[in-house]
């Protein structure tokens, strides 16, 4: 049981507020429902009976917090070369919940954006991870929005850095062309 105040994960949502418990006469039927405050000033409902099923949780710790953090500066983990199997088993560590998972994903899928790009679905997932990711890190961390986003992906950027120099090199001009003294080609 969760308490007004109280700071949870809702999976494929991200992490709210509980602003208030009340009690909601839906189709003929009363129970009671958690109000949630969730980023972009959106407002969901979760029946308090069925919160645990869906699979809501306190937002993590700042201990964690640095934990998932250090997910980011890993280098990828295997991904199916296949888009509809590697699409689902991203979908299914996003359902999970777990925030190691969410990181997984918005790592992978951030480092094979830069490679070679990603398919419409595949950045939708990818912006919805980073939200998800986000918006549990803002409150772990007690940080602004912007700040939590400027850390994620300068993380990303440095393990993508690290991990895959090729890559980086590859947009760099690999041809010499000498000058003469004036400025001008020889």
């Amino acid at each position: 049981m969760f308490n007004v105040g109280d700071k949870i994960v809702y999976p494929m949502h991200g992490a709210g507020t509980i602003e208030s418990i009340e009690e909601k006469d839906i189709l003929g039927e009363k129970q009671a429902y958690y109000i949630l405050k969730m980023p972009g000033e959106v407002k969901a409902m979760v029946p308090v009976a069925k919160a645990e099923d869906i699979g809501i949780r306190n937002v993590i710790d700042k201990e964690t917090a640095g934990k998932v953090i250090a997910v980011l500066e890993e280098n990828s983990t295997e991904m199916s070369m296949n888009w509809s199997k590697r699409y689902r088993d991203n979908m299914e560590k996003m359902k999970s919940g777990d925030i190691y998972e969410i990181a997984d994903v918005v790592r992978n899928l951030s480092f094979k954006q830069k490679e070679k790009g990603l398919s419409t679905g595949e950045k939708k997932m990818l912006l919805n991870a980073k939200q998800i990711l986000v918006s549990e890190l803002v409150l772990a961390e007690h940080s602004s929005k912007d700040y939590i986003e400027d850390l994620v992906e300068n993380k990303i950027s440095t393990s993508f850095a690290e991990f895959n120099p090729e890559r980086q090199a590859s947009n760099v001009v690999k041809k010499f062309i000498p000058f003469n003294g004036t400025g001008t080609e020889t």
